[in-house]
């Protein structure tokens, strides 16, 4: 196993012009990818949709008017990708298809920063704005199916449950991750309150109701919301702390249930093993990551493992390149 600061070469593709916002595997072929990117950082200009196959030669680009933020494959269509805009748009592209979106929505009042769909009931996707609101989508409809007013502040990412097809998470720039079930209301079923602006939230794949979220304190924080105390409130399970400034992604492996990668400000992306830690006071502490990746140039806001390939980790950063690299292998944690 690699130590901290000792990955192997990474397989790169560029994205000239554009600055990586979100990479995400397809869960139909195993060597094919997609990165949201944006020009001149996300700030003002174009947005650019690439998915690529087995070599840094995009297979499709798709430009928009305004900068891409996020992608979610489709679960039901293999050819499909649906992004989020900053102009307040979602489109739904064919990679088969040329040019143009084959659906184009117009809700959001501000930027859509996150997408996801949802890979229980197939046919949904959410979608999380800067209005504060998420809101569910189907592909064969013109219009949301609903909306929650989910938090008071900017909505930074948005996660549906692959154990419940009903439950999503948010996180959201107000201090909090969120835990809704869409049959219950508007109201969220658990809070998670992080100290500090929660930019990224994702779910255990083996225990449900477990999260992982990052933001601007610095930390990977581990939730089980069954703990949740008065008023809905989850404590701290597990603190992961390393990175040097605020974390842009995080996500579980898909293959093992104690390991977590995370992507930083800092310019590196870390894997963590839960099990790795040691009590301190009241809450258990990570302190140091199992790997540590460095060949990032500049901020690294994305991370995704492969489904098919265990191990394989995917990063995108500003620096206009998505990286591929072998992270922490089943079974040798």
């Amino acid at each position: 196993m690699e130590g901290p600061g000792r990955v192997p070469s990474a397989r790169r593709y560029p994205t000239p012009g554009f600055a990586g916002y979100n990479v995400t595997w397809s869960p139909f072929y195993p060597d094919r990818f997609a990165v949201a990117s944006s020009a001149n950082y996300g700030l003002v200009g174009n947005g650019r949709l690439h998915v690529f196959g087995s070599t840094p030669l995009p297979l499709k680009i798709f430009d928009t008017q305004d900068g891409i933020f996020d992608v979610a494959w489709s679960e039901l269509h293999e050819n499909q990708a649906v992004t989020a805009c900053g102009d307040g748009s979602i489109k739904l592209w064919d990679v088969t298809l040329d040019d143009h979106p084959i659906r184009n929505w117009h809700e959001h009042s501000r930027e859509v920063f996150s997408v996801d769909w949802n890979n229980i009931q197939k046919e949904l996707f959410a979608s999380a704005s800067w209005d504060g609101s998420v809101k569910i989508w189907t592909p064969e409809r013109p219009a949301s199916i609903q909306t929650i007013m989910a938090h008071r502040a900017c909505v930074y990412r948005c996660a549906w449950s692959p154990h419940a097809p009903s439950v999503l998470a948010t996180a959201s720039a107000d201090g909090t991750a969120s835990i809704f079930d869409l049959r219950t209301g508007p109201r969220p079923i658990s809070t998670m309150s992080a100290g500090g602006e929660v930019l990224a939230v994702d779910w255990n794949k083996y225990r449900p109701m477990t999260l992982a979220t990052g933001g601007t304190d610095r930390a990977v924080k581990i939730w089980e919301a069954q703990a949740s105390g008065p008023g809905g409130l989850v404590p701290e399970k597990c603190v992961c702390f390393g990175h040097q400034y605020a974390i842009r992604g995080v996500a579980w492996s898909p293959h093992q249930s104690n390991v977590v990668a995370s992507a930083s400000y800092d310019m590196t992306a870390r894997i963590w093993n839960i099990d790795d830690a040691a009590v301190s006071a009241q809450v258990p502490m990570v302190n140091v990551p199992r790997q540590v990746y460095t060949g990032h140039r500049e901020f690294v806001v994305s991370v995704a493992w492969s489904l098919f390939e265990p191990g394989m980790v995917a990063t995108s950063s500003w620096d206009m390149e998505t990286h591929l690299w072998p992270g922490i292998i089943p079974n040798t944690a």
